[in-house]
């Protein structure tokens, strides 16, 4: 199955890559690998968590307080968000168009 996040998925990964890198060197690419390890068990499990609405579903990060929001397509997972999950934490649905 194959993953593809939205353009503003990927900034929020890549701001949150910088941030904890800012914080103590190294840290955002743990990050980022954690949240590559969610991705893969999202993967192996699409329908495994939570669901928001009745097509995006979110799992959460193990180590970071983050979110991978997501929607399974056909054979893609579709990555709308990879939110912090104590800032603005609707904010990921107007990325949908009404379509939440």
């Amino acid at each position: 199955m194959n993953v593809r996040l939205l353009a503003v998925a990927e900034v929020e990964l890549a701001e949150a890559v910088d941030y904890y890198n800012g914080q103590s060197e190294g840290l955002g690419f743990e990050f980022a690998a954690e949240v590559r390890q969610t991705l893969e068990r999202i993967v192996e499990h699409p329908e495994a968590w939570h669901p928001l609405t009745p097509r995006t579903r979110r799992c959460r990060t193990r180590r970071f307080p983050y979110g991978v929001l997501y929607r399974v397509r056909d054979e893609e997972i579709l990555v709308v968000a990879v939110m912090h999950l104590r800032r603005a934490p609707q904010s990921w649905r107007k990325r949908l168009g009404g379509r939440a």
